[in-house]
């Protein structure tokens, strides 16, 4: 015996023609959107409609915005303190006897850090006025100014981490200059020494584990307390995207900015999750040549821990 819905015909046909669907979709993720201060061959605020919030001299190095909404900027032979209108309010000169500087940090206490590349490398300590108040040397083990350090951070113990790059190590000193702990970047599962892993910007994360910018091995890795691996992302896993990335930062969310250097034009700077798919990029004119960055803002909300004035 066969049965016959009319009326349920006439009801499918009803719904295929409303203009909209009975059941709602699901929404597709809003579009990620970051400010970001970029400091390399330019130094600029990006806002998130990529357009110049501020700009500022060529030719920086490192840098942030402090919570008094004025910017601390490194530059091969100074440091300044600048504010919104491009007022000058702090600086430090690099010494006659050293070449270069290679980064600087707003300390806990207060004071600045700098580091001094050259024939006596060292990490000082700066006062307000701009006085040395502590310093000691540190032990990059290459005569080559330019490839001794890089991105230097205090950590909250007092010690400090510097990258050593040509050393392949990533160096944790206490404030009396003494090595406490060495993490080495030119393990094998990395390429070895063959893969130029130099160590540019470490990063000591809130789970303990160190980020670290391994800038002509084209890759960025996780080590964990003891010095493991615990993840890596490289050329292979983002089609050839890195070209020489010095910066990069781990955001709330736990995904990865990683910053090419080497970028004079096109994406310099990309957003990966932890699963390695690319979410962001940048391919703004005054990021070409990022060397150290900092997001700001991801869809108008503030990066915990940076400040926004």
């Amino acid at each position: 015996m066969q049965f016959k819905f009319p009326a349920l015909g006439c009801a499918l046909a009803l719904l295929a023609a409303l203009p909209f669907p009975l059941f709602a979709q699901p929404a597709a993720a809003p579009a990620i959107r970051h400010s970001y201060l970029v400091l390399g061959g330019k130094t600029a605020i990006i806002g998130e409609d990529g357009q110049a919030a501020w700009q500022y001299a060529d030719g920086s190095r490192d840098g942030f915005i402090l919570p008094s909404g004025n910017l601390l900027v490194a530059f091969s032979d100074r440091v300044e303190e600048v504010t919104r209108a491009k007022q000058v309010v702090f600086s430090y000169r690099r010494s006659p006897a050293n070449s270069e500087i290679g980064t600087t940090q707003r300390l806990y206490n207060g004071n600045t850090l700098v580091t001094e590349l050259g024939k006596q490398p060292r990490l000082l300590e700066v006062d307000p006025q701009g006085q040395i108040v502590h310093e000691f040397p540190l032990q990059p083990e290459t005569d080559n100014a330019h490839l001794q350090t890089r991105m230097a951070r205090q950590l909250r113990n007092g010690n400090f981490l510097v990258p050593h790059l040509l050393a392949f190590a990533v160096k944790e000193y206490s404030p009396a200059g003494e090595i406490v702990r060495v993490l080495k970047t030119d393990f094998p599962e990395l390429g070895g020494r063959a893969a130029e892993n130099w160590p540019f910007t470490a990063i000591r994360l809130d789970n303990g584990n160190t980020l670290v910018s391994l800038t002509h091995g084209n890759k960025v890795a996780e080590f964990g307390p003891t010095g493991e691996i615990v993840w890596k992302i490289t050329n292979d896993d983002v089609k050839g995207i890195f070209q020489d990335p010095c910066g990069s930062q781990r955001l709330a969310n736990g995904n990865t900015v990683i910053g090419s250097h080497a970028a004079g034009k096109g994406v310099s700077m990309i957003e990966v999750t932890p699963a390695k798919q690319i979410v962001w990029s940048s391919d703004h004119p005054l990021a070409a040549g990022v060397h150290e960055f900092q997001i700001l803002t991801t869809n108008g909300r503030p990066e915990p821990g940076t400040p926004m004035k």
